[in-house]
């Protein structure tokens, strides 16, 4: 019967510790992880722009979320480090500018580059002004 008891005992005050400790994990912050992108134009005859969250949520708008996101990642949120994805491009010159405004891990993000094309971009900055 004390082999019961103290078994139940036991039982009692692993839950009572340990249930606390996933809470007191899943209350951790998550990182501020969003910025608006943008893609506009030469001298801003046209501009697109969409919200970016990481991790994304469910209804996210930007098309390739979860891809941009694990590149933002891998980058540290340093937009000129991406890892983009070289690929070819014609030698046109239609130049874009892609700009990042928002917040990465707490710190403020303002990121502006132009482009000699959208490829070129596209290229160098991979999933993430792809929308």
């Amino acid at each position: 019967m004390r082999l019961r008891a103290s078994l139940a005992v036991a039982a009692v005050l692993t839950l009572t510790t340990a249930v606390p400790a996933a809470a007191a994990r899943s209350e951790e912050p998550v990182p501020d992880r969003s910025l608006f992108l943008t893609v506009s134009g030469s001298e801003n005859t046209w501009i697109r722009g969409v919200a970016l969250s990481c991790p994304p949520a469910p209804d996210a708008r930007h098309p390739h979320a979860a891809t941009a996101c694990a590149a933002l990642v891998a980058a540290a949120g340093d937009l000129d480090r991406l890892p983009g994805e070289p690929h070819l491009c014609t030698k046109e010159y239609a130049p874009v500018t892609v700009m990042a405004i928002g917040t990465w891990d707490g710190r403020p993000v303002t990121w502006r580059k132009t482009f000699p094309s959208a490829c070129e971009a596209d290229t160098l900055t991979g999933p993430v002004f792809r929308f």
